[in-house]
């Protein structure tokens, strides 16, 4: 028997990673101990096998903080760089899941496939995952009876998978009496006809299941024509542009200009779509990418002060005045306390 610790260094959602380390080292009949400190504890015992799991960037400092104080830990996830999976780790395929570090989590958390069609110069994804593919029914997410009829799906491409796959899975969830939220969002710019329609069908939700909630993205102007190509077949499939959050990513075009950016955000706005910046934050990259941020929005502004504007323009956003005809964004003073809590730390798009 062996004593594992495993420890989610960042993230507010159950990590799945470590929720799979534990299910299978539970399954060996190892001792698992969870937990969020990255700094080793005076009275904590030797560990055999030491996991890390970072999701973004900026947690690079408590990254390295774990590391000096477990130098042979194994430590990975999209926000540390490392290039191996939890499936390198066990020696195979391997989804299964274990609740128990979570007792406070209701709903049930997964994927109905992984990898991704498009190659976005942001994305990991498709690097990490490749094409998609089918890897988990509904049946296999759901705890089972018990637990509520709510999932979080993480798919990056649900509708990239076979046709016959989404649709059996959007069965599995109608006729379950399922509440979904999609988390990761839908790729609005390719969505069919059939299965937009397909999609009206279900009690889709946002991440806290109260409001009706579809997320997507709209990340540059040039797909504008497409973009709202999908607002319509949703719309004409009963799903009104009201329901859907766009996250429009901020930042990562050098040459992009505020005119530009609030151009995109206005055409939501005005069809009744939720615009929500998303600012693309390259300064924890460095020596392991190219910096996007030397482009200027104006004479004389530096990477710096372009990215302090876009953080205006989300808080802004967030707090709901572009609602208020009596405060454009170039009248907006970002000391003034907004109407919804300010929650932009949280939607900042790491690399």
């Amino acid at each position: 028997m062996q004593r594992v610790r495993l420890t989610q260094l960042d993230g507010k959602l159950p990590n799945l990673a470590l929720m799979k380390l534990a299910h299978w080292h539970r399954a060996q009949g190892d001792e698992v101990v969870f937990t969020r400190r990255p700094d080793r504890d005076f009275f904590e015992p030797e560990f055999d096998v030491v996991y890390g799991s970072a999701i973004f960037t900026r947690t690079m400092p408590t990254v390295e903080r774990f590391r000096r104080a477990f130098p042979g830990a194994l430590v990975g996830g999209t926000g540390t760089g490392a290039t191996y999976t939890v499936e390198d780790v066990i020696g195979g395929e391997y989804e299964r899941y274990d609740y128990t570090d979570y007792p406070g989590f209701a709903p049930s958390i997964g994927f109905t496939q992984r990898g991704c069609r498009f190659s976005c110069g942001w994305c990991v994804v498709p690097g990490k995952e490749g094409r998609p593919k089918p890897v988990n029914t509904i049946p296999d997410i759901w705890r089972g009876e018990g637990h509520p009829r709510k999932l979080h799906l993480l798919d990056n491409d649900f509708f990239g998978q076979p046709r016959e796959e989404w649709e059996a899975r959007l069965e599995e969830i109608r006729s379950g009496g399922f509440r979904v939220c999609l988390n990761q969002g839908i790729n609005i710019r390719v969505i069919s006809p059939a299965a937009a329609e397909a999609l009206s069908t279900v009690e889709y939700r946002d991440d806290g299941f109260t409001e009706r909630r579809l997320y997507t993205a709209w990340d540059n102007v040039g797909d504008e024509r497409v973009f709202f190509r999908g607002v319509d077949r949703l719309e004409k499939a009963g799903i009104p542009p009201q329901h859907i959050m766009a996250y429009m990513l901020v930042g990562f075009d050098p040459a992009e200009t505020m005119e530009r950016v609030l151009y995109r955000f206005h055409r939501m706005a005005d069809r009744g779509v939720l615009p929500y910046p998303m600012v693309y934050d390259d300064r924890q990259l460095g020596d392991r990418g190219p910096s996007r941020s030397l482009g200027t929005f104006g004479p004389g502004e530096d990477g710096a002060a372009r990215f302090r504007k876009l953080k205006q323009l989300q808080r802004w956003a967030i707090h709901g005045l572009y609602r208020d005809k009596e405060t454009p964004f170039e009248a907006y003073d970002s000391s003034i306390r907004g109407r919804r809590r300010d929650r932009e730390a949280q939607f900042t798009l790491e690399v």
